[in-house]
């Protein structure tokens, strides 16, 4: 079996939103990096999960020069339904945040431009990399082995090694057991998700119903992702695509809510998890490696790409300024953004779900949870600042 040597700056392992926004990031520094990806091109391409980019989102591809080729054509949407027993109340964030609004970016296009664009500009990105291992991640010389698709072994020597390949990916499980503390959460409800070719709402729409919480958002000129909240044990058999409809205008307060063929159907966790530091010696976490939160509030992209935004410029200071001294602070500058969206997350999740659903909480919990909601519509201080942390 043939065995190849190489050198080069960083390896980032995973090729999702974390590890694609870096790489990009890294290109224009003009800093060399390998991006190794278990799945085919195709795989990556395809996979649909998050699809609202949130302005600071978005702001961190414009400073690196790169808004024309990645959010070109992507719509801007700073407006909110929420239907509290079928009744529409429209909450504006765009207009609350002095225009800070968030686009709608279905996570597909988005990894399908970072690849084109990472690939244009002589990035190298490698699918199908199989039994991914880092080495030496204490010491300074850390090296990353994996098999390609032809079954030769290779060895990229480098100096840093990005971990972007998810919960349940190989970096995080790399670092010695008691050399991270985590910090873990279980909601105690379950998603049901579902994509269809179903025409999307005008804005992102949130149902808070008695039956239980509901959302409804663009996935796509004619495709809508819909969350229905439902029990932990439940089954996909359970769930056949008539419950899914009736449950949806039930949950949604739209009789004629505009049906299609449903195309995806997947359990959501409502779970979080934190890894602290985001760290190891060499090796340095990002997005989902390091922390896992509910999609409630869609955080989990955004802290992606605002890690990789951190560790882009780390790694610059460190690698072309001599300056070590962000590297050392990353964990720390992103673990404050990541518990603020954490807090967030959880606010969100327990007035959207408790002001609807009595059982979940009891009937004081789910009055605190009416009292919580209304006051987003009747103080503009309350207001801001939710909107403020939406955006």
């Amino acid at each position: 079996m043939r065995s190849m040597r190489e050198n080069v700056e960083v390896v980032i392992i995973g090729a999702g939103p974390a590890g694609l926004t870096l790489a990009n990031l890294l290109q224009r520094a003009g800093i060399g990096c390998v991006v190794l990806e278990r799945q085919s091109r195709s795989y990556v391409e395809q996979r649909q999960r998050a699809g609202v980019l949130e302005h600071d989102g978005a702001r961190v591809f414009e400073e690196w020069g790169l808004g024309e080729s990645v959010l070109a054509g992507t719509s801007s949407d700073g407006r909110l339904e929420i239907r509290l027993d079928g009744r529409p109340r429209f909450f504006d964030v765009a207009a609350l945040t002095d225009g800070r609004a968030g686009r709608v970016v279905p996570q597909q296009v988005l990894v399908q431009r970072l690849i084109a664009t990472f690939l244009e500009g002589g990035g190298d990105l490698r699918f199908d990399a199989a039994e991914v291992t880092p080495h030496g991640l204490d010491g300074p010389t850390p090296a990353v082995t994996y098999t390609d698709a032809d079954g030769g072994r290779h060895e990229i020597a480098c100096a840093y090694v990005a971990g972007c390949d998810g919960f349940h990916g190989v970096s995080r499980a790399s670092i010695p057991e008691g050399a991270l503390t985590t910090y873990t959460y279980d909601h105690g409800v379950a998603w049901l998700t579902v994509l269809a070719d179903a025409l999307p709402p005008r804005h992102a729409l949130f149902g808070i119903h008695p039956a239980g919480f509901a959302a409804q958002f663009a996935r796509g000129p004619r495709a809508s992702r819909f969350y229905l909240e439902c029990g932990t044990a439940d089954s996909l058999d359970e769930w056949g695509d008539e419950r899914i409809w009736e449950q949806l205008r039930l949950r949604l307060g739209d009789p004629d809510l505009p049906t299609g063929p449903i195309t995806e159907k997947l359990f959501v966790e409502m779970r979080c998890f934190v890894a602290d530091p985001m760290s190891y010696g060499r090796l340095f976490l990002v997005g989902d490696a390091a922390h896992i939160i509910t999609p409630m509030g869609g955080k989990g992209m955004n802290l992606a790409i605002a890690d990789a935004n951190v560790l882009a410029r780390s790694l610059r200071a460190a690698l072309r300024e001599g300056d070590e001294g962000p590297l050392a602070a990353y964990s720390e500058t992103c673990l404050k953004r990541v518990w603020d969206h954490q807090e967030f997350s959880r606010w969100m999740h327990e007035m959207m779900h408790e002001a609807g659903n009595a059982t979940l909480a009891g009937p004081f919990r789910r009055q605190l949870a009416r009292a919580r909601l209304e006051r987003l519509f009747a103080s503009d201080a309350a207001a801001r600042a939710f909107a403020d942390l939406m955006a």
